[in-house]
């Protein structure tokens, strides 16, 4: 396995931020381009096809979230193999995981071309954005065997400990997107489903990229053709940890799109306001994104390599850091809140509202910390389903009827709505730290190192 990779050795802290720049810049560029759809569609078509770009891409993030999700369990399977040393082990795992997943997509892109017009049905798409919103979905769900194909090989990747690949796939994607955007939408006229086109092209190029690299890149995995088969066992631990994740991120997609429902039943000021907020925070939440995904590969390679001293302070590492990002986004947040939401509006009674919302929902910053780089360590130990649980909890009882009570008792201000994040991710910290010290004291009991 290639040394340069292996993360149960060399300074903890250094390998975790080294780990997580890479993924933190990955995302980034991620929301970049998503945004640059929107933008170039904006420049040469109407509200309609705007309209249809921005459905068909909430819907085509949910299932990006739950294919990453899947794959999650790839990245912690590898990651104990390599920590272990098992060689056998990570090509099984990979020989494995490109059978699985070329059957996973294979099955969803049948199911959701056939459910098209119910999906976008669902969705309440406006009349006139309906024929545009059905062919920019069709042309995407076609190309999810090359979205899953670019998210199983990141995947692999990271679980070997490599995130500055993943990240170059993910550029590449980004400026193919980009250019393909202009000629698709701007030169051929072709409107919501040149969009389409680019977005997946971007990806069919990256995925090229990627199995070249995997071909010639020094990453200590090598497969041959006879290796891509499913193994019932390896199939089994990459859905014990990739499934309830898979779950429970879908599941969080829904809730903003319920608490987004919520903000639309309040007009049109609440709706713009929270849209933009979402989007702002989203930002933020980069940063505790990127490290769950380092902590828990660090985590799988320590665990893997029986170092779990090693895994426990990559987690307490992570929440200084994360922690330290989310009072300064709450702070800021505090007394500049202006100087944000004021980037995606001018007008005066929606930039009140947004600056509301935005001082409350601001805290989210800090107690999503805790229990993102919690999620990131219980699943690299194989424990992801408790990542579900705290989630769905704080989901259930606190995220949905919170925002949903505070917009019926305070209706003409959406300050209360947006403590109901903060309040549903404080609930989840506490969850996830009971469940820490809970395993630690079994483990001290065993005789554990502490």
């Amino acid at each position: 396995m290639n040394e340069t990779n292996n993360l149960t050795q060399g300074s903890v802290g250094k390998n975790l931020i080294s780990f997580a720049l890479p993924y933190l810049l990955s995302c980034f560029m991620q929301t970049f381009y998503g945004m640059a759809d929107l933008f170039v569609v904006g420049l040469y078509n109407g509200s309609e096809t705007t309209t249809a770009v921005s459905i068909g891409s909430q819907v085509m993030h949910m299932l990006t979230v739950i294919i990453v999700g899947f794959a999650m369990g790839t990245t912690v399977r590898i990651g104990r193999c390599v920590g272990a040393q098992d060689d056998p082990g990570v090509k099984k795992t990979v020989g494995t995981s490109v059978a699985f997943f070329a059957g996973f997509a294979v099955l969803v892109t049948a199911v959701l071309l056939s459910g098209v017009r119910g999906i976008v049905k669902v969705m309440l798409t406006p009349e006139k954005a309906v024929s545009e919103t059905i062919t920019y979905l069709a042309v995407c769900f076609a190309g999810i065997p090359f979205i899953t194909a670019y998210n199983v090989i990141s995947s692999i990747f990271r679980g070997a400990g490599d995130s500055r690949r993943p990240m170059y796939f993910v550029g590449i994607a980004c400026v193919v997107n980009i250019v393909l955007d202009f000629v698709f939408i701007g030169g051929f006229g072709l409107g919501a489903a040149g969009a389409a086109l680019g977005t997946v092209c971007g990806q069919t190029v990256s995925v090229a990229v990627s199995l070249l690299m995997m071909r010639v890149g020094n990453i200590g995995i090598h497969i041959r053709f006879k290796d891509i088969r499913p193994d019932r066992e390896v199939v089994s631990q990459i859905l014990k940890v990739g499934a309830p994740i898979a779950l429970q991120d879908g599941l969080i997609q829904i809730a903003f799109i319920v608490i987004t429902v919520i903000a639309n039943s309040r007009g049109l000021t609440a709706s713009a306001a929270v849209g933009i907020v979402e989007k702002l925070i989203g930002f933020m939440f980069l940063v505790p994104s990127a490290f769950l995904s380092a902590i828990s590969t660090i985590t799988a390679q320590n665990m893997g390599a029986n170092k779990a001293d090693r895994a426990r302070r990559s987690l307490y590492y992570g929440l200084a850091i994360t922690v330290a990002w989310g009072c300064f986004c709450a702070l800021y947040n505090q007394f500049l809140p202006h100087t944000l939401v004021g980037s995606f509006t001018k007008d005066e009674a929606v930039l009140a509202a947004g600056c509301e919302y935005l001082r409350s929902y601001a805290f989210d910053c800090v107690f999503a910390a805790v229990h993102f780089c919690f999620s990131g360590y219980f699943c690299g130990s194989q424990k992801s389903m408790i990542s579900f649980v705290h989630n769905i909890t704080a989901i259930l009882l606190v995220r949905i009827p919170g925002a949903w009570l505070a917009s019926v008792w305070f209706p003409d201000t959406l300050y209360p709505m947006g403590w109901a994040a903060p309040i549903g991710s404080l609930l989840s910290a506490l969850i996830c730290i009971g469940f820490y010290v809970c395993f630690r004291k079994k483990e001290t009991a065993k005789g554990f190192p502490s």
